[in-house]
């Protein structure tokens, strides 16, 4: 009877293990699929998310699209000049961190302005909700990772 429940208790966990382990394949295959894009690819994949959540005419999607290349095409620089320093293995100072940090602020800033210009007052209430999801999804996301190392 002992062997019965060890070996039922054995399959539960692996069952699970396993389980877990196609969570992540999934996601690193995605992540991995859109550092492929160019930024005009991944700008026009944005816009297109964008237009069926918030239902966008098309001047608001010329707007938008133009918006998300520039941003893209800058993260993309900013990411290879990232690369390049930590392959010579080289690590920011803490004033560069501070630079950085406040860069990405203001682009946030600005970004948010230029949508308030696009959209119209209910999509730009339904844009702030969507943006306000995908941050709560990241603390969770960070929550499980703590949890795990433990």
């Amino acid at each position: 009877m002992k062997n019965i429940i060890y070996a039922l208790a054995i399959l539960f966990t692996l069952n699970i293990a396993a389980q877990e382990g196609s969570d992540r394949k999934g996601k690193k295959d995605k992540r991995e699929m859109l550092k492929d894009l160019t930024p005009e690819q991944h700008a026009n994949l944005q816009t297109k998310k964008l237009t069926l959540a918030l239902d966008l005419s098309d001047r608001q999607q010329s707007q938008i699209l133009a918006l998300n290349t520039t941003i893209a095409t800058k993260r993309k620089a900013k990411m290879e000049a990232y690369k390049a320093m930590k392959e010579k293995g080289e690590k920011p100072t803490k004033e560069q961190r501070y630079q950085m940090m406040n860069e990405r602020l203001d682009a946030k800033i600005a970004y948010k302005k230029k949508m308030k210009e696009i959209l119209t007052d209910e999509q730009y209430k339904r844009w702030e909700k969507m943006q306000a999801r995908k941050g709560k999804g990241k603390k969770k996301m960070k929550g499980k990772r703590k949890n795990k190392e433990r």
